[in-house]
């Protein structure tokens, strides 16, 4: 059971899921902080605020006015899209193109090279060495 994890776990993609999350919500601060001091005031330029702050389309209704906020949901798409180039090109793209190259070399029928044995069984091989000559 514990192998079967260490496998689960040393693939790969669980790693790379792991550090696109923590860098998305790193950067979707950064994002939002640009969203909000750049974007938002250009957008205001075309609506006013109304007394909560909300950038976006009023309606005046039978209760008073009421504004429909298309700055909230700018700053969401744009934080999405700034998020998702990010995560494709620095982890999705890299990675594919890394697929790709592992294919092409076993494809043309290179071989990976055999992984060394521990150190734990260099020590095992000595000691069996050695007691054959003893014997």
């Amino acid at each position: 059971m514990i192998k079967g994890f260490k496998e689960f776990i040393a693939q790969g993609n669980v790693i790379d899921l792991a550090v696109a999350v923590v860098i998305g919500a790193a950067f979707g601060a950064v994002v939002t902080a640009i969203v909000e001091s750049i974007i938002n005031p250009l957008i205001s330029l075309f609506w006013k605020a109304d007394d909560n702050g909300n950038i976006g389309f009023v309606i005046h209704g039978l209760h008073g006015d009421v504004t429909f906020p298309i700055g909230n949901l700018i700053t969401a798409l744009i934080s999405f899209l700034a998020i998702a180039v990010v995560v494709y090109f620095v982890f999705v793209y890299p990675m594919n193109k890394y697929k790709e190259h592992r294919a092409a070399k076993l494809a043309a029928g290179v071989q990976e090279p055999e992984t060394l044995p521990t150190e734990q069984e260099l020590l095992i091989q000595i000691r069996d060495l050695l007691e054959k000559q003893k014997g």
